[in-house]
């Protein structure tokens, strides 16, 4: 359903807007994986997401039974461990790079 919003920036880097983002969030419809440190996660994160920091990122770690959205605070973390899913053969993988800043810059609220 969400496919058709993400872009890709690069060879390999998918990407998916922060409108998309918003609507999988509402739906439910994948995983979201923030991989910033669980001091950080503990601080406040988007609704429904599960914290695997970058410090100790495995990919198996990660459920298959969705699609995934990564993200940290800016896009750089999440960028890298996007890297590490891609290299796992993970599929349908997505990094939001606004990240926590944006989600927060554009008034949503963090759980």
């Amino acid at each position: 359903m969400f496919s058709t919003l993400f872009r890709r920036s690069g060879a390999s880097a998918a990407t998916i807007d922060h409108d998309a983002m918003v609507a999988a969030v509402n739906a439910r419809t994948h995983t979201l994986v923030d991989v910033r440190e669980t001091g950080e996660f503990r601080g406040g994160s988007i609704k429904g997401a599960m914290n695997v920091p970058l410090s100790a990122f495995d990919p198996d770690k990660i459920p298959s039974d969705k699609p995934v959205i990564l993200f940290c605070l800016s896009g750089a973390r999440s960028g890298v461990a996007m890297q590490a899913m891609e290299k796992a053969g993970r599929p349908n993988v997505v990094n939001y790079r606004p990240g926590v800043s944006g989600w927060r810059m554009n008034g949503l609220p963090l759980a």
